[in-house]
């Protein structure tokens, strides 16, 4: 263990060790959403040793940020939080290994990114997609470890945690709006630290395999008068087979769907995670100069498919999307798992080619 002095003083509690510590290198956590909530449970997961952290997010750091996102500073605004994240992330630990997705979770991605994960957290600030990281974990066994904010108030629970209660077990789904986020309502900057801080504690805690986890409880914590409640809340098997049919068909559809627009497929093209091959001739434009993009002529494609992993994210390309479709065809006859196509090609996607 190269850098154990880094970890010496968690290592010195009995319920962790070496092999508790080795626990923690191995485990790989996907949080989900790099904001107020993300911030705090990236630092101390990186700090405390997790081997491997996978960042999704969007959206990009801005001034309004800072005063609760701590890991950004004035000078990563206008840059993808993922990015900024993983580069703050690289200064605090450079044992860890960090896996961007700079895009927002949805239903057509979320199977693939969530797969190579051990535990999800969800730091997003949207019910819809609560819904969704609850129905896919449900689905794949994975324990989602959930908190949400509110001005002065926050809350957080684990969910699916060893076959326990569900999101949906404790908020069955209504056709009912959104609640408001801290964008219209502000929040205390202080706030989303606290509930992130308690939410790496619960990774913290499964990964180890020690205490109580809050499975089957509602912690709901007032900053202003600094109080904390817990709120007890049982299965309901009705609403974990509607998660469970649910993440089934979010699996599904996503393995049916072979094809990425335009705004995902300059996401990816930025995703070091993803290899991007570039099916036209060399004369073909325009040029795109991004590191993961390599250029293998549709003509050639059968000769090199083999230098290619068949579980490897890989995004086809061509001028029109007709080449591209039909190598797709190619690599899922050879077994490509995860594999698509740039609908359209090309030549409808408008950018500048730097």
């Amino acid at each position: 263990m190269e850098h154990s002095k880094q970890y010496a003083r968690q290592m010195a509690l009995p319920e962790i060790g070496s092999l508790g510590q080795q626990k923690i290198l191995n485990a790989k956590v996907l949080v989900i959403g790099a904001g107020g909530l993300g911030c705090p449970v990236l630092q101390i997961l990186a700090a405390s040793g997790v081997g491997t952290l996978g960042i999704v997010d969007g959206d990009v750091v801005d001034e309004t940020n800072l005063h609760r996102q701590l890991l950004y500073t004035t000078d990563d605004c206008g840059t993808k939080k993922v990015v900024a994240a993983a580069n703050a992330i690289r200064k605090i630990n450079s044992d860890v290994k960090v896996n961007v997705y700079p895009e927002f979770i949805s239903e057509s991605n979320i199977a693939t990114i969530v797969k190579d994960y051990e535990i999800l957290v969800d730091c997003t600030d949207t019910i819809a997609t609560r819904y969704l990281i609850n129905d896919i974990s449900v689905h794949l066994g994975k324990p989602m470890i959930y908190a949400s904010i509110h001005k002065f108030e926050g809350q957080i629970s684990v969910f699916n945690y060893q076959n326990g209660p569900t999101y949906r077990c404790l908020f069955p789904e209504k056709n009912s709006q959104e609640i408001p986020n801290c964008v219209t309502t502000g929040v205390l900057g202080v706030l989303p630290n606290t509930l992130g801080m308690l939410q790496a504690t619960e990774v913290m805690k499964i990964i180890l395999g020690i205490g109580e986890v809050l499975s089957g409880k509602l912690l709901i914590y007032n900053a202003l008068n600094m109080s904390f409640n817990e709120l007890e809340f049982s299965k309901n098997e009705e609403q974990i087979r509607i998660g469970t049919k649910k993440g089934t068909e979010l699996e599904s559809s996503e393995k049916q769907n072979h094809e990425v627009n335009k705004e995902a497929f300059l996401d990816f093209c930025s995703n070091e995670n993803y290899t991007i091959i570039d099916l036209r001739e060399v004369h073909e434009t325009p040029k795109l100069k991004h590191k993961n993009i390599i250029n293998i002529s549709f003509l050639e494609i059968e000769k090199h498919i083999n230098q290619f992993q068949k579980d490897q994210p890989i995004i086809l390309f061509c001028q029109s999307g007709i080449r591209s479709k039909k190598a797709l065809k190619f690599f899922l006859e050879k077994g490509f798992t995860n594999i698509a196509h740039l609908q359209k090609g090309i030549q409808k996607v408008q950018l500048e080619v730097i």
